[in-house]
């Protein structure tokens, strides 16, 4: 593999790229953005609210208090099930119990599910909703994608039928998979759109193939919850007396099997596809600012591999739950540069569309919010700026959380920022809770 493609897939270059642009940002010369740094304080201190209880009001806001903050979960696609206090996970966990499954078997069939519930879920719109059958309770967005694929999944949609009739994902199902059964699984129609159902059943076409070509980790069924098993001494590193799965490993092997789903029309070096990653003017500016010439193009992408990383946040829960075993090397994981996370800059005022490129998406979209395609030069940047101000918030915001807790990247997303924009965007724009800059999604990406 050519060094620049490994690079750009690695988890160290999306951070490295990031802080190019970061002194970039300092120097104030962003692309399209106005920085506020002097507004990150009034971050800190609502993304704090959230978490905990406030003290000089003393109001407790959210579930976690001083003396529970460890209790905080990891972010990941577990949590998104559990939507209306039903605890779907632990429900279905039960009755496999009672059909005989082990914990091998239990986390197997988690990961099947997570697997497809994670790529199914980039942005629904601001429109889609999801009915529960048999409950009638009505979820949008994240989590109603979460309890639509549970359903499908408990359905056997994702399994092809010679497999029988066990609940599980194998990489015949999704080759098979129509995007009509899709949408009907979703309840997608024209009366309630769901944005980019092509593209996702696409996705999981690919991923079909994708899993079926990778019989040494996925078995010759291509299931994804062949991980767990005998496959997962790819996952395992050793130090000292302690065994470990590690981060860095489940990252190239899902590396490996996702690159070749995503859309063919995406970045590509030497006609390597390398996924979520994208051309950046800010690098150019940053290397032009640090003396660096340079005439390879591969030197001005930014990636962010968004949901391959989404997928490894909540790949992990299962394995520390239900297996007790733990990671290592879960630092080398970035927040999520995603239209909640970066929102909460935009909403409180730390970023600020420059007025060329605000008057060009307000042009686009005919409304009061800029639009603008997932690849366009404002996007990306936008998104590395998400990575660098969370970086940024996430080593001020432990001071607030008291003496002695030490809060994971994944709990702040979790617990913080992801949580913090979700509200911020209800509060300022109560019809839609959209994002404040708005993307055309195809249905993967955000």
């Amino acid at each position: 593999m050519d060094p620049k493609v490994k690079y750009l897939l690695s988890l160290q270059a999306i951070r490295e790229r990031a802080n190019v642009v970061a002194e970039v940002a300092k120097a104030g010369n962003l692309s399209h953005f106005n920085l506020r740094e002097d507004k990150l304080d009034e971050v800190v201190d609502f993304v704090a609210s959230v978490i905990k209880t406030d003290e000089d009001t003393h109001l407790f806001q959210r579930d976690f208090g001083p003396d529970n903050f460890q209790s905080i979960p990891p972010h990941g696609r577990w949590q998104h099930f559990e939507v209306g206090g039903v605890p779907r996970v632990a429900n279905i966990l039960e009755e496999w119990k009672a059909e005989g499954c082990d914990s091998t078997e239990l986390t197997r069939r988690l990961v099947d599910l997570f697997f497809v519930s994670v790529l199914l879920d980039a942005g629904a719109g601001d429109h889609w909703r999801y009915t529960e059958p048999g409950m009638g309770q009505v979820y949008e967005r994240s989590e109603g994608i979460a309890v639509a694929t549970l359903h499908m999944f408990t359905s056997l949609a994702f399994v092809a039928s010679e497999a029988g009739t066990v609940p599980m994902v194998n990489g015949k199902g999704l080759e098979q998979l129509e995007t009509a059964a899709l949408a009907d699984g979703f309840q997608a129609s024209d009366d309630n759109p769901l944005l980019g159902v092509d593209s996702r059943a696409a996705l999981l076409r690919s991923l079909g193939k994708s899993l079926l070509a990778h019989p040494e980790v996925f078995g010759a069924e291509g299931r994804p919850g062949n991980l767990v098993g005998k496959s997962a001494h790819c996952l395992i590193k050793t130090a000292g007396e302690s065994t470990n799965l590690d981060v860095l490993y489940l990252w190239d092997v899902l590396q490996t099997l996702l690159i070749p789903v995503w859309p063919k029309d995406r970045t590509n070096i030497g006609g390597t596809p390398i996924g979520d990653a994208w051309p950046l003017s800010t690098l150019r500016t940053g290397a032009a600012t640090a003396g660096r010439d340079s005439d390879s193009a591969a030197d001005f992408i930014q990636p962010f591999h968004k949901l391959t990383q989404w997928l490894t946040y909540s790949l992990m829960v299962p394995f520390q739950r239900v297996l007790g075993m733990q990671w290592i090397n879960s630092d080398s994981l970035t927040a999520l540069p995603e239209y909640r996370n970066g929102g909460l800059f935009v909403d409180l005022g730390v970023l600020s569309l420059k007025k060329e490129t605000l008057d060009r998406g307000l042009a686009a979209s005919g409304s009061d919010l800029p639009l603008y395609d997932p690849g366009d030069d404002v996007i990306v940047e936008w998104r590395a700026m998400t990575l660098v101000l969370i970086d940024i918030l996430y080593s001020r915001i432990q001071s607030k959380m008291g003496d002695g807790v030490q809060l994971s990247m994944a709990q702040l997303l979790e617990a913080g920022t992801w949580k913090s924009g979700r509200e911020m965007a209800a509060k300022l724009r109560p019809e839609t809770k959209s994002s404040p800059i708005l993307i055309k999604s195809d249905g993967t990406i955000f």
